[in-house]
């Protein structure tokens, strides 16, 4: 992904199942670590004043074995299918569309290392022209999450993922597809950048060390740290998202980061860390490891 001209290899749609492909594969695979995140974001400190019993969840395996113990193993897939209508649709145009306007912005006749401001303004237009398309997925993914929050007895809203859709256009309006999506442009733009700009900085760096080619190898190692900058840079973001999602006591956005910074402290925006590393990071190392053969089978 660091050739700026890699783009021209293969055509947009090629480039987009590329990366609908990848990024769905990476969904799937690492939904389970998501899913025990999101548990381990969720579940807040204990006051001297409340229930002094352990925390149910306890790290990212153990977190997993209860819940599949409890709920069973699918429900580790929680929310599998709207996540893999965001990944294609989002996934595809974010990463898709990455190294065409890459190479739009330093032109095509550019020669030699694209710089990294490029190569961040790339991510961060591709992120929000990708998530503003996607949002309506978002939407309903947070939906059908919001699903298992009901008391025993309350009827669910929503049957699956199509008649979420189908349902939120005639209740609340088309519009209402695009709830949030100034907060989630913002996010995920960010994120994006983070994500692909570093993916293609770590990538360039370690192919000048001798002995280091255009190997999967080298993909892993770029893999983990786009990874590792993207859990540093998101991870307060996510934790407000989360914790927005899963607690409906908080008021606004700016409320929930309030009372979580004076109630738990600011590392409270980092919990969670190694299991949102575990995740981000496996994800973006099965992401392009799958990106990077899937575009040579097409290019040749």
């Amino acid at each position: 992904m660091s050739d700026p001209n890699s783009a021209s290899q293969i055509s947009f749609a090629q480039a987009f199942f590329c990366s609908a492909f990848a990024a769905c594969f990476a969904e799937f695979c690492t939904l389970p670590l998501d899913t025990a995140k999101v548990r381990l974001q969720l579940q807040k400190k204990v006051g001297i004043d409340e229930d002094a019993s352990l925390p149910k969840y306890k790290g990212l395996l153990g977190t997993m074995k209860t819940i599949a113990r409890e709920e069973g193993i699918s429900a580790l897939w929680k929310g599998v299918v709207p996540g893999m209508h965001r990944q294609c649709v989002y996934g595809g145009l974010r990463i898709g569309l990455y190294d065409p306007v890459k190479t739009f912005l330093v032109g095509s006749a550019f020669v030699g290392e694209v710089p990294l401001y490029h190569m961040i303004l790339a991510a961060l237009l591709t992120g929000a022209l990708a998530i503003t398309v996607a949002n309506p997925t978002d939407l309903v993914k947070v939906r059908l999450q919001a699903e298992g929050q009901l008391p025993p007895g309350v009827p669910k809203r929503y049957s699956g993922a199509m008649d979420a859709y189908s349902t939120i256009v005639r209740q609340e309006g088309l519009g209402a597809l695009w709830t949030g999506l100034g907060p989630n442009i913002a996010r995920n733009a960010i994120i994006n950048a983070a994500e692909l700009a570093s993916y293609d900085q770590v990538k360039m760096t370690i192919l000048k060390i001798p002995g280091f080619t255009d190997s999967a190898f080298t993909h892993l190692l770029a893999g983990l740290g786009a990874g590792l900058f993207a859990v540093f840079i998101g991870s307060p973001v996510d934790v407000v998202k989360s914790r927005m999602m899963g607690d409906s006591t908080y008021k606004s956005t700016f409320d929930c980061f309030l009372k979580t910074s004076f109630n738990e402290g600011f590392l409270a925006f980092y919990k969670g860390f190694i299991p949102n590393f575990g995740r981000v990071g496996a994800w973006n190392v099965i992401m392009f490891l799958t990106l990077e053969q899937a575009k040579k089978f097409f290019s040749g």
